[in-house]
């Protein structure tokens, strides 16, 4: 249409959440994040938190006497920032999410701010729904907006040989990416309009 104002791409951050030797994640981010280019209303970034080594002591002491660990730090942060809106990959260890994830959430507190998190997950007979049900919590403290619908994954190790996906992923995929789009576009505009917490 004449006159249509078309909006950017969301900048999608894609986090993969597991840093675990022999781990799934990259397989679901990947599969993911390739969905999400296809979607056409997306510029993805793949954030592996494996290339992320933060340590556990996240006091700003650490930080600034350790040069490596400011240096991830503000890298890390920089991609975070520059997001419109997030995909969380997380594995669920232990009835929870990835220990890698909370500590980036810890280390990072600003940079998710009035932005939306899709959540996918995987995992056993749960698909990883526990976790996303305890990530929820601690997203609302960081002030994120956790989309309602989820994307699980029930003992599909098997579902993504040869770069395929578990039957039926596709719909429920483009479901939460569609969201996406809506929460990302209707939050960036809010936050151009006022800055949030202002």
């Amino acid at each position: 249409m004449i006159g249509e104002q078309v909006s950017p791409p969301i900048k999608l951050a894609v986090v993969v959440a597991s840093v675990r030797k022999g781990r799934f994640g990259p397989r679901v981010a990947a599969w993911f994040a390739g969905r999400a280019r296809q979607h056409g209303s997306f510029d993805v970034d793949v954030i592996d938190l494996i290339d992320f080594p933060l340590p556990l002591d996240m006091s700003r002491y650490a930080g600034e006497t350790d040069p490596a660990v400011e240096t991830l730090r503000r890298s890390l942060s920089s991609r975070l920032a520059d997001a419109d809106a997030y995909a969380l990959v997380t594995p669920e260890y232990n009835h929870t999410f990835s220990p890698a994830l909370a500590n980036v959430l810890n280390w990072c507190t600003d940079e998710w701010r009035a932005k939306p998190a899709g959540l996918v997950s995987y995992g056993g007979r749960s698909g990883g729904l526990r976790a996303t049900e305890h990530l929820r919590q601690v997203l609302a403290e960081l002030h994120l907006v956790p989309l309602r619908d989820t994307l699980s994954f029930h003992n599909d190790w098997d579902g993504f040989a040869d770069g395929g996906c578990p039957d039926g992923s596709e719909a429920p995929a483009k479901v939460l990416l569609d969201q996406l789009v809506w929460w990302g576009t209707a939050l960036r505009e809010a936050r151009g309009k006022h800055p949030f917490g202002t």
